[in-house]
């Protein structure tokens, strides 16, 4: 069952008139402005609520968003899809990779997929990471060139089975979008997309990312080469760092989104911090970067829709906001593709449509491990053995240490053992494919 979303106190805005826009930026320059008491803040808001440009309509048209309050949390459940786009047009220089000479150019592939749900009562948040090498239906998609999208004898044709990665190029965002919809049961009403450069300006804009480092790390692909200890990515080097697939755990799309959940949660806990929290000119150099470097979807075109959904999130405690990688099991066709663990999956999309926490009984991925330097309790290490295949054996299956797996609470779903993953307060390190 699909969850509907949640009414507002308030009632829904008729169209805005020029007049009507720019009071909304002035309120939005005036508040920012009473909190910083800089003109810098200001002038910041003001720029980066300029840099916003065209929306991407979505296809399905169930799946709007709930009205937005002009200040204030959104109220209900928020779903929202982040695509991370492999594209090299119109990006800075050194995106060949050495290994592929046949580049992703226009929309891309998706090769970073990630699924926000936040609950209805602003509580609790799950990021759902969709591995790009399953093996998964795709549904009819409307035709990704806009001349072509009203007619529906231009749409592009369902498949039974087609490689995740492959829905951006193929009809665009909001195909990517409709095959998240139909693989978890959920309405995604927003959805944005980032490329090679938004990685890179949002490292640059909280002044780089801490991440811990298990054993060495060498990608000579993402031209990635980290000594073992801490290590502050910044810039192409944190790219290359949430690229890098053969520098880390088994050398599988798996084991990278392992990876790039260490380096996320350690994100998390940077931009938590008061250093960026209490710092305006850091908040609002980060929010410029997305803006600058992100496709929205007309459902996120307005402004005020981010910042209420922002604001939706602002009281989700680190422990109560979990990465999860989507379950899946071994292709039988192909051992370099996965397919979606159905009876896990299960558990994982009812757990989200009924808008039930969900808790983490398994291991925390392929290419990471416990902090050892932490004192927090840590999540269980993943010791499922890798396999010569680029994908690797997908079934995790490591048996959680004694103490170190989270109590499920009454109202909690505990996911099954072979799901992997972490909260954003557990304090993790990346693994090298050594």
């Amino acid at each position: 069952m699909t969850q509907p979303a949640s009414p507002l106190k308030h009632s829904r805005r008729p169209a805005q008139s020029p007049i009507g826009t720019f009071l909304k930026i002035l309120v939005a320059v005036v508040v920012v402005f009473a909190i910083s008491s800089t003109s810098v803040a200001a002038i910041a808001v003001y720029q980066t609520l300029s840099k916003i440009g065209p929306g991407i309509q979505l296809a399905d048209p169930g799946a709007t968003g709930a009205p937005i309050p002009s200040v204030g949390a959104i109220e209900g459940g928020v779903n929202l899809l982040l695509v991370g786009t492999d594209t090299r047009t119109d990006q800075g220089d050194g995106f060949s990779d050495a290994a592929n000479q046949d580049a992703s150019s226009g929309a891309g592939n998706n090769d970073v997929t990630m699924l926000l749900h936040i609950s209805a009562d602003h509580t609790n948040a799950t990021v759902i990471s969709i591995p790009r090498d399953m093996i998964a239906p795709v549904p009819e998609c409307p035709n990704p060139d806009p001349t072509k999208a009203a007619d529906k004898s231009q749409d592009i044709d369902a498949s039974d089975a087609a490689m995740f990665n492959t829905t951006l190029s193929r009809g665009g965002l909001p195909c990517t979008v409709l095959t998240v919809e139909a693989l978890t049961g959920l309405k995604i009403p927003y959805a944005a997309m980032i490329s090679f450069d938004g990685v890179i300006a949002m490292s640059n804009a909280v002044g780089g990312v801490s991440v811990c480092i298990a054993t060495p790390v060498t990608d000579p692909y993402t031209g990635l080469d980290l000594a073992a200890g801490q290590q502050t990515l910044v810039g192409d080097q944190a790219l290359a760092f949430v690229r890098s697939r053969h520098g880390v755990g088994d050398g599988s799309d798996l084991g990278r989104i392992s990876n790039q959940q260490v380096f996320l949660s350690a994100l998390m806990r940077k931009i938590t911090s008061a250093g960026v929290l209490a710092n305006p000119i850091a908040l609002f150099s980060l929010a410029n970067a997305a803006v600058s470097n992100m496709k929205f979807s007309t459902t996120l075109q307005d402004p005020t829709a981010m910042v209420a959904i922002a604001l939706a999130l602002k009281n989700v405690s680190l422990s109560n906001l979990v990465f999860v990688q989507y379950p899946v099991v071994a292709d039988p066709a192909d051992p370099n593709r996965v397919i979606p663990d159905v009876s896990a999956a299960d558990t994982l999309n009812t757990a989200l449509q009924n808008d039930t926490p969900i808790t983490l009984t398994g291991g925390v991925g392929r290419a990471a491990e416990a902090d050892p330097a932490s004192t927090a309790t840590p999540a269980p290490t993943d010791s499922a053995a890798p396999t010569d295949g680029a994908t690797g054996s997908p079934t995790d299956t490591a048996a959680p240490t004694d103490g170190a797996t989270p109590t499920p609470t009454p109202t909690s779903v505990a996911l099954p053992t072979n799901v992997s993953g972490q909260t954003a307060a557990e304090q993790t390190c990346t693994v090298g494919n050594n």
